[in-house]
């Protein structure tokens, strides 16, 4: 979910709530439920425009579902308090510097948000399902 930039060090992914590491070499690594509640570990790429996931073959996810995503380390709820389609991550650059990463719950659906206080990096075809995403004094406690 993030540019990576060539030559320089890889952006680090945390846990929004117990600031632990989320990724391991070229993925993101989360727990997922489904509407029926049963869980999986599902890995992200860490490249924002790159939608490519890996599940076990066991776990049927179908397009347009609603998946909670959960902190595979805590446990806590990934749910932003932006909207409740979208996971909150935080990724820390080269330069030590955070943002909040914003990315949508809804299988298949991609629209991706990565934001500082004052500007979002927005990705997907589907981003425009959120235009009112704002960027401001909300996203500033994450940083």
């Amino acid at each position: 979910m993030n540019r990576e930039r060539k030559g320089g060090k890889m952006n680090d992914f945390l846990c929004p709530k117990c600031k632990d590491h989320l990724r391991v070499g070229d993925h993101l690594i989360f727990k997922v439920k489904n509407k029926e509640k049963k869980s999986a570990l599902i890995l992200l790429s860490p490249q924002i425009g790159n939608y490519i996931s890996m599940k076990h073959p066991s776990f049927d996810i179908k397009k347009g579902e609603f998946l909670d995503f959960y902190c595979p380390l805590c446990g806590a709820s990934l749910k932003s308090d932006i909207h409740d389609n979208l996971a909150l991550v935080l990724m820390k650059d080269e330069k030590d510097e955070m943002y909040a990463v914003y990315f949508s719950q809804i299988a298949g659906e991609h629209s991706t948000y990565e934001t500082t206080g004052d500007s979002v990096h927005i990705e997907g075809e589907d981003a425009g399902r959120y235009t009112y995403f704002k960027v401001g004094d909300k996203f500033k406690k994450y940083f």
